[in-house]
């Protein structure tokens, strides 16, 4: 089977097959993820610090071979099965089959024998960094000391990475001739010590007689109403969710102040789900494309709001963690009309279709409505109306900062 690994797993994976990860020469399983909690070693006795794991579907056993592949569907390696445990952790090694493509600053990545190669023996004082140096005397002066090249290894993970390199290489500017400059996408653990053990780990990979971690960044969020923001309504069809997503759309254009898109499931199946049927294959599908395009609007601070009935909680919680991952906020509003009014009012017809069995799957009669329990704002349009409705929901961007 192919598979595509979540992010933190492909960093992971780059580094087990670059060599940066030596000599893990695959995925962990649970008797050597227990050996390096409990001793901080491998079962073999390797010392190592922090887990590297991958999580697989139900259907893979071991002995099966795996085609890991990357977002955009390049192949990246494979991963032969040694053991799989219920929870889905999946142990082996991994073979590369080709390098990975990579975005900005391409151009600087090596792997550790490349970088290793380079220096030709000659001792390096290896500083890894996850924010700007601030303070470069103490790295100068420890490379002077131990007659070494210093080697700069920016941790350029997820969103912030390129960040992260062009801080580096302002550094550069500033240090020694013969500097060098390697991107790592080393994702960060929790634990902090087991972080700086990893990123000790990387250096000496990369050939390092020393190594210098620089200061972890600290991210002071910007205030409500300049961050990116997903209002997602989620109810039966005919509960009055369009309606009010459509009625605080027209308030927030009228407020102006924030840059406004809008999806509602009607009108995003014309276009970004055309083709798309009403299988639960096709309606996460369908949720998916609409959090993906939600999410890209809120990295850039934009304010996009949702209504489709998304219907199963497992999907709604995907879009959340869709947002959250670019730095943005999320606010799950759960238009709560019961079914007995939904479909008395049923101006479209649906639910007499449905009942008469002309449409299949089709939510609150042939398929199930998972209630969230994780929503911010629960509104019941039975006895209430529109604009007290939205009023309540813009009451609520306003009380959370969103909207001044």
């Amino acid at each position: 089977m192919e598979w595509t690994p979540e992010p933190h797993e492909l960093a992971d994976l780059e580094l087990l097959l670059s060599g940066a990860f030596a000599p893990l020469t695959g995925f962990l399983g649970h008797d050597d993820l227990h050996a390096v909690h409990e001793r901080g070693r491998l079962a073999d006795g390797t010392p190592w610090p922090a887990p590297v794991t991958l999580h697989l579907p139900a259907e893979v056993s071991p002995g099966d071979e795996v085609t890991l592949l990357d977002p955009e569907g390049l192949p990246l390696a494979t991963l032969t099965v040694t053991a799989r445990e219920a929870d889905g952790l999946v142990s082996g090694p991994v073979k590369g089959l080709g390098a990975p493509e990579h975005g900005p600053f391409a151009r600087l990545r090596r792997t550790p024998a490349q970088v290793r190669e380079e220096l030709g023996g000659r001792a390096a004082l290896a500083v890894t960094m996850r924010g700007p140096l601030d303070d470069l005397s103490e790295i100068v002066a420890t490379a002077k000391d131990l007659d070494a090249l210093i080697l700069l290894l920016p941790l350029a993970y997820g969103e912030g990475g390129p960040a992260v390199v062009r801080a580096a290489l302002r550094a550069k500017e500033q240090l020694p001739p013969g500097t060098l400059v390697v991107p790592v996408p080393l994702a960060p653990r929790a634990e902090p010590e087991l972080d700086l053990e990893l990123c000790e780990r990387v250096a000496a990979a990369y050939g390092a007689v020393e190594h210098f971690p620089g200061p972890e960044p600290v991210t002071i969020p910007g205030p409500p109403h300049r961050r990116g923001l997903v209002v997602f309504f989620t109810g039966l069809s005919g509960s009055g969710k369009s309606t009010i997503a459509r009625g605080l759309r027209d308030e927030l254009l009228e407020l102006g102040g924030r840059t406004l898109t809008y999806l509602d499931g009607d009108v995003v199946r014309h276009l970004l789900s055309k083709g798309l049927t009403f299988s639960k294959a096709d309606r996460d599908l369908n949720i998916r494309r609409i959090g993906f395009v939600a999410a890209e609007v809120a990295r850039h601070g934009g304010l996009a709001i949702c209504a489709p009935i998304a219907p199963y909680a497992a999907t709604r919680a995907e879009v959340r963690a869709m947002v959250e991952a670019v730095g943005a906020d999320f606010l799950l509003v759960h238009v709560a009309t019961p079914l007995e009014e939904c479909e008395r009012r049923d101006r479209k017809g649906l639910y007499a279709k449905a009942r008469a069995g002309l449409i299949p799957e089709f939510t609150g009669v042939s398929d199930p409505y998972e209630e969230p329990d994780d929503a911010e704002l629960v509104i019941d349009t039975t006895h209430l109306s529109i604009e007290a409705a939205v009023s309540q929901v813009l009451g609520t961007l306003r009380s959370g900062g969103w909207v001044r």
